[in-house]
């Protein structure tokens, strides 16, 4: 299985290294909102009691750091389906190559690509507008990206091979997405303090909050067990089933 899964990897990263535009397309939403978004929350952040503790770069970086996986990873499933149109995928299929090793080959690029964009954020935010951040904790917050991409790319994969339609993906993907990140706090944290009682209360039922609340916490250098045991844990358990629904699916697929 490793060797099959390496040999999606590199099939699959030769291709996106092929055509490098794509990715940089990705980080432009993430560099935009650090660019013209953090400045102005600089003041908020000052101004505004009810905020995580840290600057407005402790705040803001991290969260712009799952962002990229959150939408770079969810979109994924566009490349699955045009392979799937021009028989890619069956030629897959008929190898002997492990179902699981085609998924994780493939999700292991998105992981790459990922981590490689929170890079670039970080370094910016670090040049650029001073962020300080303990080196322990931007390692940990990559390692959390790099699940989460790998989470939201097998589900990604799954619902592409589900759906099989190029016009029913995307408008799926959007009405998911959308409620997602606004009840995850990314572009301002959703607290006790800032947000109303119900917003709040709703917000706790959105599992990528507490991965933001997480995030944030290791990229401020509070690497606590309370502090890291519900977002943790709910990004393993979510990496789990995900990756077990891509791997099922692709067995299903194959059937």
């Amino acid at each position: 299985m490793w060797r099959d899964m390496w040999l999606i990897f590199r099939r699959d990263m030769t291709v996106s290294l092929r055509n490098p535009a794509w990715l940089l397309i990705q980080i432009m939403q993430p560099l935009l909102y650090l660019v013209l978004f953090g400045p102005l929350m600089e003041r908020i952040v000052e101004s505004t009691p009810g905020f995580p503790p840290g600057d407005v770069w402790l705040i803001l970086t991290p969260a712009l750091i799952v962002m990229i996986a959150l939408f770079g990873s969810s979109f994924v499933g566009f490349g699955l389906l045009a392979e799937y149109r021009t028989g890619v995928v069956e030629r897959l299929r008929v190898t002997p190559a492990s179902r699981l090793a085609l998924l994780l080959g493939k999700v292991g690029v998105n992981a790459v690509q990922a981590i490689a964009q929170a890079v670039i954020i970080i370094v910016l935010a670090y040049l650029v507008f001073g962020l300080r951040a303990p080196i322990g904790g931007i390692v940990l917050c990559l390692v959390m990206v790099g699940l989460l991409a790998v989470t939201l790319a097998s589900s990604s994969y799954a619902l592409a091979l589900r759906l099989k339609s190029e016009e029913a993906f995307p408008a799926l993907l959007n009405a998911i997405l959308i409620p997602l990140l606004l009840l995850s706090g990314i572009l301002i944290p959703i607290t006790v303090g800032l947000a109303p009682a119900w917003l709040y209360n709703l917000s706790r039922i959105n599992p990528f909050s507490h991965v933001v609340d997480a995030e944030r916490a290791v990229f401020r250098g509070d690497i606590s067990m309370d502090t890291l045991f519900t977002g943790g844990l709910l990004l393993l358990v979510m990496t789990v089933l995900a990756v077990l629904w891509g791997a099922r699916t692709f067995q299903r697929e194959n059937a």
